[in-house]
C-alpha cells in the first residue's frame, strides 16, 4: 500500500486499471486529514502553551532569585556596616587597654619607688635607733627600773614612726 497524491493505492492489482482507494470515497480521505490536521494543530497549541507555561515558570523562577539578591545585597550592606561599628569598637577598645596598660606599669613603678623609700626610712630609724640605744645605756635601765619596760622605748618608737610618716605621706601626696 503507498500513499500517492492523497489517495490511497494498494501495490498489488487486482485486474483493475484506475487505482481504486481501498478505504472508500475521497470524502473519507479529506475527513481523515482533517482530523490529522486538527490532532497536529491541537499539538502545536498544546506545546505552545506548555512553552508559554514554561517561560512563565522560568520567568517567575528569574524574578525570585532576582528578589533573593536584593535581599542577600541588603543583608550585606546591614553586616558590613555592623562589621564596620564592631571594628570601630574593637580599635577603641584596644586604645583604652594600652592607656590602661600604661597607667597600671607606671604606677606599679610608683609603688615599688614608694616601698623602696619606706624600707629605707624604716632601715633608717631602726639604724638611729640603734644608736641611740647603744648611745645611751641609761635610758634602757632607766625604763626597766621604772618597771615600764616598753613605756620609753614606745615613747621613742611612735615619734620615730611620725617622722617617718610625714615625709611618706608627703611623698604619696605628691606622686598622685
Amino acid at each position: 500500500m503507498t500513499l500517492s497524491g492523497g489517495t490511497i493505492s494498494s501495490g498489488t492489482s487486482s485486474g483493475s486499471s484506475h487505482g481504486t482507494p481501498s478505504f472508500g470515497s475521497e470524502g473519507d480521505m479529506v475527513d481523515l486529514q482533517a482530523r490529522m490536521e486538527l490532532k497536529r494543530k491541537r499539538r502545536m497549541e498544546s506545546n505552545r502553551e506548555s512553552a508559554k507555561r514554561s517561560r512563565q515558570r522560568k520567568q517567575q523562577h528569574l524574578d525570585d532569585l532576582n528578589s533573593q539578591v536584593d535581599k542577600l545585597r541588603t543583608r550585606k550592606q546591614q553586616l558590613m556596616i555592623a562589621l564596620n561599628i564592631t571594628t570601630q569598637n574593637y580599635a577603641a577598645v584596644e586604645a583604652q587597654n594600652s592607656v590602661l596598660r600604661t597607667q597600671m606599669m607606671e604606677l606599679e613603678s610608683r609603688l615599688c619607688a614608694l616601698r623602696e623609700i619606706i624600707c629605707y626610712m624604716n632601715a633608717n630609724h631602726v639604724a638611729n635607733a640603734a644608736t641611740t640605744m647603744n648611745a645611751h645605756p641609761a635610758t634602757i635601765m632607766s625604763g626597766a627600773a621604772n618597771d615600764d619596760t616598753f613605756g620609753a622605748s614606745a615613747t621613742a618608737w611612735n615619734s620615730g614612726m611620725q617622722m617617718v610618716q610625714q615625709p611618706i605621706d608627703h611623698l604619696l601626696y605628691q606622686c598622685f
